[in-house]
């Protein structure tokens, strides 16, 4: 208790970052930087962390860098995206769930980038940078908070998703700032939102060259986000693959899992969700709707690994790779939303149809862990995170399981930029950033990450927890029991440790709640401007992002 007491002194302090650890030959120019963000995707959906899909060019990525074994997002899209972009935990910068409430009282909820933050744009364009962005944009366009207001020099972005081609009814495209129809002559015909983002990502690329400068790009996919939609082809790859059931698929990742050192063989696997029905107990036709469902699903994450393919490919016929740092990533766990029978409503090679997972294929995607987006247990925070750098990350494929968390994403790209974090940027007080710098994990394997185990905490819709060193605790809704669970030996949160460790759950409650203040979670905004009782809108097309 004496160390949790230390950890929670230094965090009211302010936690700083160990000095990075500069490798003796570290390229002498500014690195490239690349941050690579996914949509929707599960932990286990890399092949490099244990999935079936198919993904090389990733998973090359891992054998030529480094994996993280215990990176965290915070459970949802536009949370993800504000935390990623300033480094600030999602409240802090004003984005604390999906609801877009103007007349919130709480600064944590007003749906944008507010202006006591800062983006990873507006931070390395004074450090000599060009900065761009192709994707997902999902921070307050509909409130005037847009790329080209927020640092990027360059952006081809979509206000949200929910969409992949451009006869989606939810199909909108700006190009730096100018709104485009959807078959304007400067974009491909016939164009996916996967290769779209790719193909601007390498032209912004090539304008950066142009201007001498080095460049960062943040690219973020809307795949393998439902509405799932995927050329023919690439379904038909899957098609069958997926008849032999979620529940013997899940036990092959989980033995996968374990081969590559991605969880401790002590975990157990958590069990499929009660709502789910045992594969075996289905009927042959509805075998061929799940076999279908997850096909379409495997489609969208194997195109979205062809496209960063062809954005590594681009790097190396540009002489560009060695010097740029590649960071992958999800933003939330596998989507359940849907429920457990998932949707399949018109043809998913086409435009206006709407297929998703559901709660039965994300039980899978989550691999081992319980739960998935929309909540802080492990499946539903748990991303992959690929850090790539051949001029400076010199071991080759290992694995690194020091906890980290979107908030350190800015303080890596501050640091590996040469960039300095503002105190006041336009004329505003800025808020300092809540994470550290990874790349002292880039060179040793156990080097931790600060002086003490620092708390990490999360907040969505009520749900709830903190992470400070090996334990965890967590809670469904705002009302719900806290639970509590060693991550050294139960990361799979099968055994609530809640009752027999009184005093560790009420002193980590404690952390949590000083902290709900402190980063704008609480007080909560009023019941009817929120979702944390769990009402949810009836799904459209493309439904809540």
């Amino acid at each position: 208790m004496k160390t949790l007491r230390f950890a929670l002194t230094l965090f009211a302090l302010g936690l700083a970052p160990l000095e990075a650890l500069h490798a003796a030959d570290a390229p002498t120019a500014k690195p490239n930087i690349i941050v690579i963000l996914v949509d929707d995707m599960g932990v286990a959906d890399l092949g490099c962390y244990g999935s079936e899909i198919p993904t090389p060019n990733l998973d090359r990525l891992a054998a030529g860098g480094l994996r993280f074994t215990q990176f965290y997002n915070t459970g949802r899209c536009c949370p993800t995206r504000a935390s990623l972009l300033t480094g600030l935990y999602s409240h802090q910068a004003g984005i604390g769930h999906m609801v877009n409430d103007q007349g919130a009282q709480n600064p944590g909820y007003r749906g944008q980038l507010n202006d006591s933050c800062v983006t990873m744009a507006e931070v390395l364009r004074p450090a000599g940078y060009f900065t761009a962005m192709t994707g997902k944009w999902h921070v307050g366009q509909e409130h005037g908070v847009v790329p080209w207001k927020r640092g990027f020099d360059r952006s081809l972005n979509a206000p949200a998703g929910g969409f992949y081609q451009g006869g989606s009814p939810r199909a909108k495209l700006f190009l730096n700032g100018e709104e485009l129809a959807n078959n304007d002559k400067r974009l491909p015909k016939n164009w996916y939102s996967t290769d779209l983002w790719t193909d601007f990502g390498l032209k912004f690329i090539d304008e950066a060259r142009a201007a001498k400068k080095p460049f960062f790009l943040y690219l973020a996919h809307n795949a393998p986000h439902f509405p799932l939609q995927a050329p023919a082809e690439d379904i038909a790859k899957f098609r069958g693959r997926y008849k032999m059931g979620w529940d013997k698929l899940r036990a092959e990742r989980y033995a996968r899992q374990k081969e590559l050192g991605f969880i401790d063989p002590a975990w157990a696997l958590s069990p499929r969700s009660d709502a789910v029905t045992a594969w075996d107990k289905l009927s042959e036709g509805d075998k061929d709707r799940f076999d279908h469902l997850m096909a379409v699903y495997a489609a969208c994450v194997y195109h979205m690994d062809l496209a960063v393919g062809r954005l590594v490919d681009g790097l190396r016929q540009r002489g560009e790779l060695d010097n740029t740092l590649i960071l992958f990533m999800s933003d939330n766990g596998g989507n359940a939303e849907s429920g457990p029978n998932g949707r399949s409503e018109g043809d998913p090679t086409e435009a206006t149809s709407n297929w998703y997972c559901g709660e039965s294929w994300a039980n899978l995607e989550n691999t081992p862990f319980r739960r998935f987006k929309h909540y802080n247990h492990e499946g539903g925070i748990a991303s992959p995170l690929i850090a790539h750098w051949p001029a400076a990350i010199r071991a080759k494929g290992e694995l690194r399981s020091q906890p980290a968390h979107l908030i350190d994403i800015m303080a890596t790209v501050t640091d590996v930029g040469g960039a300095k974090y503002p105190s006041t940027f336009n004329g505003k007080s800025i808020q300092p950033m809540e994470g550290a710098s990874l790349r002292p994990a880039f060179q040793s394997p156990g080097l931790a990450l600060s002086a003490s185990p620092r708390p990490l905490f999360w907040e969505h819709e009520g749900n709830a927890a903190v992470r400070i060193g090996e334990w965890k605790l967590v809670r469904l809704g705002r009302t719900g029991p806290w639970e509590l669970y060693n991550l050294t030996t139960d990361r799979t949160e099968l055994r609530n440790l809640a009752a027999t460790e009184p005093a560790r759950t009420q002193e980590l409650a404690a952390a949590w709640e000083a902290w709900a203040l402190r980063a704008h979670v609480k007080p909560y905004p009023a019941e009817s401007n929120s979702p944390a009782k769990g009402k949810k809108k009836k799904a459209k097309a493309g439904g809540e992002n």
